[in-house]
């Protein structure tokens, strides 16, 4: 089973980064968890955020925010619509479920025919 984080939307921030105070490169980035198994492809409600500086290449962790940053990470989670979770089984799975379907069927017409 391979889960990942892929990224939905990223949007760029005008308050001033707290390690380099440059307010150009602040970017606040949503991920939302992808499940990918041999039977299925699923993306879940479960979302992250990352906040990133470009200019200084630093990550900025909740310790660091200021309430400028908090107030507008906030803004930003209400206003965020995540992708509708889904599920799709991929062939493998049809192809299984046919069969047992299928084994099922003979199994209750073999039944039926001989002690009937």
């Amino acid at each position: 089973m391979s889960e990942k984080l892929i990224t939905i939307n990223t949007v760029n921030l005008i308050n001033n980064c707290p390690e380099c105070f440059s307010t150009k490169g602040l970017q606040l980035t949503f991920k939302q968890r992808f499940i990918e198994t041999i039977f299925y492809k699923s993306i879940t409600q479960e979302v992250s955020t990352e906040m990133n500086c470009v200019v200084c290449n630093t990550e900025i962790y909740p310790a660091r925010w200021t309430d400028d940053i908090e107030r507008i990470y906030n803004y930003q989670m209400k206003a965020f619509q995540p992708k509708k979770s889904s599920k799709k089984y991929k062939s493998l799975f049809w192809i299984l479920f046919t069969v047992l379907v299928l084994s099922l069927a003979a199994v209750i017409t073999f039944l039926v025919y001989n002690y009937l």
